[in-house]
């Protein structure tokens, strides 16, 4: 089956430069993804867009490149629920990767206890409308009341927004909840300012709140372009993330999100977003904390 990519839309960046920012050992990849190939793993056909080929190889390839030990693998919803190339990853990857899927109410026990064995450790609810169709929130409820036994987390993807009229429902899931890319804040707006504040107070009054402080090539303005070799690419996402990071240590998460779909203005270089890590962690320790201690605690113990 042949499928072919939304127009406009750029092909993951082939040749990334070596970071100059080196990971220390036992780095987690914690936000990523497969694609296909499509004439193996089709796309849904609900899809709001269609990707290019992204494989398993390719991926491991990247993570081996950029320093990474590990990598956390997420359901996009170009594939919907049929998680088949994120589960065919996961066992492809010698423990190395762990996953988040996407599944409907009828998926059945022996199907979540098989996605278990192989290193799903959490599901991924995504609100962001362009994406994605509405699902019930009783449906997403349930499904988060039959993943907490087995020890998993749910996945929040939203923009800010819709964060007031999202937060009843978020806090009363039963699991460990991760935002993902700190709830697309508009970085033009103070990073002091009420709409921002808002998340912060999120993560304040729920401690089984994480965030991913990822995805500056999402938010950014400015763009990757460093004015100098002291300054980060996508600088205006710098003060929005150090601030998640400073404020809450042990509860953070950073991925590359490989290979960046749905982007039409640049393709980010790998290598460069690994280089805006020490940016917004800016001690070993944090570092560590970062991109080892805690995936590893949320997704390996």
């Amino acid at each position: 089956m042949e499928f072919t990519k939304t127009p406009g839309w750029l092909d993951w960046y082939a040749e990334p430069c070596n970071p100059k920012f080196k990971v220390p050992p036992g780095s987690v990849d914690a936000h990523c993804h497969v694609f296909g190939p499509g004439r193996l793993f089709p796309f849904a056909p609900e899809r709001k867009y269609t990707p290019c080929d992204a494989s398993k190889e390719q991926l491991f390839a990247l993570r081996d490149h950029l320093g990474f030990d590990r990598n956390v693998i997420v359901q996009a919803t170009c594939h919907g629920a049929d998680n088949r190339a994120l589960i065919d990853a996961l066992k492809s990857s010698n423990g190395k990767a762990r996953g988040v899927v996407t599944v409907r109410r009828s998926v059945t026990d022996a199907e979540l206890r098989e996605m278990h064995e192989a290193g799903v450790r959490g599901v991924r609810f995504n609100f962001v409308k362009r994406l994605v169709d509405f699902t019930p929130k009783d449906e997403l409820m349930e499904i988060a009341a039959r993943i907490a036994p087995l020890g998993w987390h749910v996945v929040i993807y939203f923009e800010a927004v819709d964060l007031p009229e999202l937060w009843d429902f978020f806090t009363s899931l039963p699991t460990t909840v991760v935002v993902d890319h700190m709830g697309r804040p508009d970085v033009t707006k103070p990073v002091d300012g009420p709409e921002f504040e808002l998340f912060l107070k999120f993560m304040r009054e729920h401690p089984k709140v994480w965030s991913k402080v990822s995805c500056p090539e999402r938010l950014s303005v400015t763009g990757p372009r460093a004015l100098d070799g002291e300054q980060a690419a996508y600088r205006d996402v710098v003060p929005f993330a150090k601030k998640v990071v400073d404020t809450f240590p042990d509860r953070v998460l950073w991925g590359t999100d490989w290979p960046h779909p749905n982007l039409k203005d640049h393709m980010p270089d790998d290598g460069l977003l690994v280089d805006f890590i020490p940016h917004i962690s800016t001690t070993p320790e944090l570092q560590r904390k970062l991109l080892v201690d805690n995936p590893t605690r949320l997704y390996w113990s």
